[in-house]
């Protein structure tokens, strides 16, 4: 009995190892994110270390030990040592006296595709041969205009590069035709080394129905019939061509496609409800999957995108087409970004094909999704077996089966911004279950997630069902405030059920939910962060079971007056009293300090304590979260507001009951004393990946076990990653200020 990998149902409701039937799996062979690495390590010496660096297109040597990346904003292409893949080493860099735009490797050769154009007019470009062993040039081939995606035949003997000449979106509304026209070119190879005397120029022009005078090749792959298939994105084609001869065998339409059940409009919510009809694909990258198939990523461009993937046969007819299944799973795994709903949702942008074991993969890269989706290729319908997370932008990616390895490059450096920096990551395949997602959404009869879900803001516990929790978003979907159900017994976890908060029957629009308290009966507290330059106030707002309003309780005028914007970003309820943590310090508070204000519902009268903070490290501030009660404790999340190798606290603290004597506002309050009881920033790292900037919910089930979740920020500058993990809470590991 061989492993079935699972639907999307499956995925995202039943136990990988588990099939139908109730029939016990051998195990599952699953990828793993096992390390990351910023490529900003890489920087030669004498670089600024905030220099702005991106891991585009990345290939590995022949060994599988190192992995080579271009990095077009740096201008040169990275190494990094995976000898040890859990623990990648900086291998160094290289100048490239150009833009690198692309990479393969083959016999310890890298070909890198160089851009060296003086203008859109004006393209010009090299294909470089870098010898792997000492990082040293070895030949250098004239391209006469500007490349894309560089590929390598199975055989060893040729090497295919797309030379796009990309138009300028500056110019005739970035429509097409723009000259020059794009071309293809094919070199010999010789151990890797092209001879550049007998390359050979293809032309594609007269061929796409769309501007057939300014055909834009996009990306290349060969199969190993030699035969080389090229996207022309914006002109929606596909042209594959004899490598040998450099003659067209066949081209044809990509074609359009009919979406049902998405999102459209850029609207502060997430609705899968929507229709587009006949979509261009427009597809970036292709893959050869065998001699006679072909998969392509509908990225689109200017006037498509069909924000999935598909597979062709070599004569133009579909094999497969995913639809909007792709966009679903993506969703359901709260990836889906929002602010691309008018445009391209996902954009599948990025492609990779491997043999493992002598199973097939497809790698899906979403652009805007930040996640890899990996699919068994079935020669029918691939089958969805899992989803990994990814940096922001995974561009591309390698497979390295010898070594059962998976490793891709995500070209965002958001540092400028104290944002991630780009990253490389590795995965690898081995028995066991898959760890990401840590959270998803259930399925709806027609394999639709019951919600699009993201920017997790809080936690709170059933108070009687140790299996259900509940989580609200924040402002990255402020027209559509939502709390959400979760199902914590399943694996992964499982939001069941989500409710708008209302106000007189229509969405509550313009909130910033950030703490959620059962009311215990049946309603809830919620906490929302307010900003006076928006008009979103300051105030706790108690609802249903629905999610209607029935009342709105903004905070104290005395505390008011002296607002900022970072405000309630927790509440809890501990014996029918409300505790709320203020961010940040406001105006007038004492340094590194926090207001914790205390309201009593029954005498609508306020109090409140200070809580001490640590002091930040390095740049950036430090704050509160979420805060939750057990036993005799009040149990908070401090943490700053640095990510990655950058972020220095993200940790829970203690604050006995006994220290929670509230002061009456706009006096002097007294200032609590905190213990550390928990470090969280190795359980950020334990996945594999960077050190996530918000985690901002915390909460006991009615079991009193703590459960931890971070916000994605709704995929907005960030990677969409959601970790949602239970933590053990003991005694404290360092003491804290205060009395």
């Amino acid at each position: 009995m061989s492993f079935k990998p699972l639907s999307l149902a499956g995925l995202l409701g039943l136990s990988a190892g588990v099939l139908a039937f109730g029939q016990p799996a051998l195990a599952a062979q699953m990828f793993n994110r096992i390390a990351s690495f910023p490529v900003a390590e890489n920087l030669e010496e004498g670089a600024a270390p905030d220099s702005v660096t991106s891991a585009e297109i990345i290939t590995a040597s022949d060994d599988g030990n190192t992995l080579i990346y271009s990095d077009s904003p740096h201008g040169g292409i990275g190494f990094i040592d995976i000898t040890d893949p859990a623990a990648p080493q900086a291998g160094g860099f290289m100048a490239m006296q150009g833009e690198p735009t692309s990479v393969s490797a083959l016999h310890g050769v890298a070909l890198v595709g160089v851009n060296t154009s003086e203008s859109y007019t004006s393209p010009g470009g090299e294909l470089r041969a870098i010898d792997l062993a000492d990082q040293q040039p070895i030949r250098s081939c004239q391209l006469g205009g500007q490349p894309d995606s560089v590929a390598i035949s199975p055989d060893d003997g040729w090497a295919a590069i797309a030379i796009e000449n990309e138009r300028d979106e500056d110019a005739n509304d970035g429509r097409i035709p723009q000259m020059p026209a794009g071309y293809l070119m094919i070199f010999p190879l010789e151990q890797g080394v092209p001879d550049c005397d007998n390359g050979r120029k293809v032309a594609l022009t007269g061929l796409a129905e769309i501007a057939p005078s300014d055909p834009e090749p996009e990306f290349v792959d060969i199969n190993d019939d030699n035969r080389i298939a090229v996207t022309l994105q914006e002109n929606n084609h596909v042209v594959i061509v004899d490598a040998a001869s450099g003659r067209v065998v066949s081209d044809f339409s990509a074609g359009t496609v009919d979406l049902a059940g998405i999102d459209t409009a850029e609207d502060g919510r997430l609705a899968f409800d929507e229709r587009l009809q006949g979509i261009k694909r427009e597809p970036d990258a292709v893959h050869w999957l065998d001699t006679e198939r072909l998969v392509t990523a509908n990225e689109g461009d200017y006037e498509g995108g069909s924000r999935g993937f598909t597979i062709f046969n070599a004569d133009g007819s579909v094999a497969h087409e995913s639809g909007a299944a792709f966009e679903h799973a993506v969703a359901a795994a709260g990836h889906y970004p929002e602010g691309r709903s008018d445009a391209k949702g996902v954009e599948p942008e990025g492609l990779e094909v491997g043999t493992y074991d002598g199973q097939r993969y497809i790698f899906v890269l979403s652009e805007r999704g930040s996640v890899v989706g990996v699919y068994r290729d079935t020669g029918e319908a691939p089958e969805l077996v899992q989803l990994l997370p990814s940096g922001i932008g995974p561009e591309g990616a390698v497979a390295i089966p010898g070594r059962q390895l998976l490793a891709t490059s995500n070209e965002e450096d958001l540092g400028a911004d104290g944002g991630p920096r780009s990253h490389v990551m590795l995965y690898q395949r081995a028995e066991g279950n898959a760890a990401y997602p840590e959270i998803t959404a259930a399925l709806d009869a027609d394999g639709k997630p019951i919600t699009g879900w993201g920017a997790l803001s809080a936690l709170a516990g059933d108070p009687e069902d140790a299996d259900r929790l509940y989580a609200v978003n924040d402002s990255a979907y402020a027209n559509a405030p939502t709390i959400y159900t979760i199902d914590k017994a399943s694996q992964p976890a499982r939001i069941t059920s989500a409710s708008v908060v209302t106000r007189d029957g229509e969405p509550a629009t313009g909130l910033d939910l950030e703490g959620i308290a059962p009311d215990g009966a049946g309603g809830f507290w919620l906490a929302n962060e307010g900003n006076a330059e928006k008009e979103i106030p300051h105030a706790l707002l108690h609802v249903d079971s629905q999610g209607a309003i029935q009342a709105q309780v903004p905070l104290p005028e005395s505390v008011l007056e002296r607002q900022t914007r970072y405000g309630a970003e927790g509440i809890v309820r501990i014996d029918g009293k409300l505790w709320v943590a203020l961010q940040r310090p406001w105006q007038g508070d004492p340094e590194n300090t926090a207001m914790l204000l205390a309201y009593d519902p029954a005498t609508q009268q306020w109090g409140g304590v200070r809580y001490p903070l640590d002091k930040p490290q390095g740049d950036g501030w430090v704050g509160l979260s979420d805060l939750a009660a057990k036993d005799d404790a009040l149990y908070l999340i401090e943490r700053d507001n640095q990510v990655g190798e950058a972020a220095n606290i993200k940790q829970v603290t203690r604050v006995a009951f006994d220290q929670l004597q509230p002061a009456e506002l706009g006096g002097e309050l007294p200032t609590v004393r905190k213990d550390v009881v928990l470090d969280l920033i190795p359980l950020l790292r334990g996945t594999g990946g960077y050190v996530l900037e918000k985690v901002e919910g915390l909460t006991f089930d009615a079991a009193g076990q703590a459960y931890v979740v971070t916000d994605n920020d709704g995929v907005d500058d960030a990677s969409g990653e959601t970790r949602f993990f239970p933590v053990e809470i003991g005694r404290q590991v360092a003491a804290g200020a205060g009395n």
